[in-house]
């Protein structure tokens, strides 16, 4: 006889189905395989020789004189959460004193049932439900660790009994609520055992009784097959897998006389009809339909255009940190001031707000408070002069940082204003501020004690107001101090139309979009100049430094 190639792995495998887990059917197939089972297939020996006949190791018959196949081999076909009893059931539930619960009384009415019908058709394998006692204990027992004295601790006795299911709930009688909603002063035992989640599970185990022959229904001689889970999302896990192409599984009894078995399990559940998948097709693909409309009508179908010769801007922005700063407990108002002129913004859209209270962390030498706070806003620009010098004026970012203390008193900390970007992408901008100030010791400590300070009444006064219609602002006079800065991050998003139908109105409506890139270019050669004007401001200071002897009448130094 060849040698069988037996399967090792006994792990747990999960599927999941979207079918009912009523459908579910199992093929159990257990044969013994004994040491006398393999010698009954070895050649007979040839006469004449000093050998021991081989019918010598036969099995010994039993009492009826001859050995039952159902004994040696049983195959039976296994629905989910079908109760089959096994030998020491039957024995227990005949007597009605041993029947305590109802469902032990149900399972007495199906035994003597099936005694009046002919018996119960298995003899070795059977099964313990999800109703049975055998579940409870099975799962509430079983060790995390390998060590022989292994006390479960609290968190192993909870999770024990995590994805358990829901047996054990009574209905309310009357609709009468037995338990109060909200527990005012919960003790510390009731958040411990109501911490852990209640998660519907099912269970099932395939059993195998391997005693002797006439020594059924004993406990000591049961083992499990397989165990079956099933949660109320269709997910099936099967301990040990099903067998397949692969070999079957072995199972060594214990005691004086050792005995192997080998069983296999396997998926004999009906395919579905042609017919039935087809409608089964058909209602998923109507319930995706349903499912994809609804989605349309919540973002719509078409995509929003501009009007021609309009420009949207979108800004995903973030007040990131301030750093800097007298005083701690920082927030920050903030502000879009829009161009009066071509500009505008829906009427449901804020073009202000302000963070949270943060307290600030030392970072090396200075103190940060980092505020995560987001922001988004929306403005269209709508280009009506179409003389060649016209430039727009982009929207400007106003921010007020302030101070809050203990007793609720704020400060103004800095003013500090920047203009959004030009191009489209990611930009990080650093924005410093300073302050209004007095002179004299008597302000500080108006500051320090009572928390006033001066405060610019108009905002846009940091740089120069929209409203201005002057030719030159004067600030003489005006007392200011350098504070810190804050740090901002904005995505900017541009959304405008490229072209016409006519290649005339092309060309006339894309003179927006390249006065834009005229304004960034413009902004670019601004930068370059200034800092020129600068180096050239440097170079005179330094000049004006030095001796007269060493400098020439011309202006350049003598060597």
């Amino acid at each position: 006889m060849a040698e069988t190639a037996w399967s090792t792995d006994t792990g747990e495998a999960v599927y999941r189905s979207r079918d009912p887990v009523r459908n579910l059917r199992l093929r159990v197939h257990l044969q013994r395989i004994t040491s006398s089972n393999f010698l009954r297939y070895q050649p007979a020996a040839q006469p004449g020789k000093d050998l021991i006949d081989l019918a010598t190791f036969r099995p010994h018959p039993t009492a009826s004189g001859h050995r039952s196949e159902e004994e040696e081999e049983e195959e039976v076909v296994i629905g989910w959460q079908e109760k089959l009893f096994s030998q020491f059931e039957v024995d227990l539930y005949r007597n009605e004193a041993a029947c305590q619960s109802p469902l032990d009384h149900q399972y007495r009415q199906e035994i003597l049932k099936l005694e009046d019908s002919g018996g119960r058709k298995n003899r070795r394998i059977f099964t313990y439900t999800d109703s049975d006692r055998y579940t409870n204990v099975e799962e509430h027992c079983q060790k995390m660790t390998t060590a022989a004295r292994e006390v479960p601790s609290f968190l192993v006795e909870r999770m024990a009994n995590v994805r358990r299911r829901r047996q054990d709930r009574r209905g309310m009688e009357g609709g009468i609520l037995k338990s109060r909603i909200v527990t005012w002063e919960p003790s510390e035992e009731f958040v411990r055992n109501n911490h852990v989640i209640n998660t519907p599970l099912q269970t099932m185990y395939i059993m195998a009784d391997l005693g002797p022959y006439g020594k059924l229904g004993y406990k000591k001689y049961e083992h499990v097959l397989c165990t079956l889970k099933v949660d109320s999302n269709g997910v099936i896990t099967v301990k040990p897998d099903f067998t397949g192409l692969k070999g079957p599984y072995r199972i060594e009894t214990e005691g004086e006389k050792q005995e192997l078995w080998k069983f296999t399990v396997d998926n004999a559940s009906s395919l579905a009809q042609p017919e039935e998948e087809e409608r089964e097709q058909r209602v998923f693909k109507d319930l995706y339909g349903r499912h994809k409309e609804y989605l349309s009508s919540l973002v719509g179908t078409d995509f929003e255009m501009t009007v021609p010769g309009a420009l949207r801007l979108f800004v995903n922005g973030e007040v990131v940190s301030a750093q800097g700063y007298e005083y701690d407990n920082l927030y920050v108002h903030f502000f879009v001031e829009l161009p009066t002129t071509n500009w505008s913004s829906p009427a449901f859209q804020q073009l202000s707000g302000i963070t949270q209270t943060c307290a600030t962390k030392s970072l090396g030498m200075d103190k940060v408070a980092y505020f995560s706070y987001p922001f988004t806003f929306e403005a269209s620009f709508l280009h009506e002069d179409e003389a060649a010098d016209a430039l727009p004026e982009w929207p400007v970012l106003y921010c007020e940082v302030l101070s809050l203390d203990f007793w609720q008193r704020c400060r103004v900390e800095g003013y500090g204003a920047v203009v959004l970007p030009a191009t489209p992408g990611l930009h990080t901008l650093t924005v410093p501020t300073w302050r209004p100030m007095e002179l004299g010791t008597v302000a500080e400590l108006r500051r320090f004690f009572i928390g006033g300070s001066l405060e610019l009444e108009d905002l846009s006064y940091v740089r120069i107001p929209g409203t201005f219609k002057g030719e030159r602002l004067s600030r003489f006079g005006f007392r200011a101090e350098t504070t810190g800065s804050v740090t901002f991050r904005l995505h900017c998003l541009q959304q405008s139309r490229a072209f016409m139908e006519s290649s005339f109105l092309r060309k006339k409506m894309r003179s927006v979009l390249d006065r834009l890139e005229g304004f960034s270019q413009q902004s670019s050669v601004h930068n370059v100049l200034e800092a020129f004007r600068r180096a050239r401001r440097r170079m005179q200071e330094a000049r004006e430094s030095l001796p007269q002897d060493l400098v020439s009448p011309s202006g350049t130094m003598v060597s």
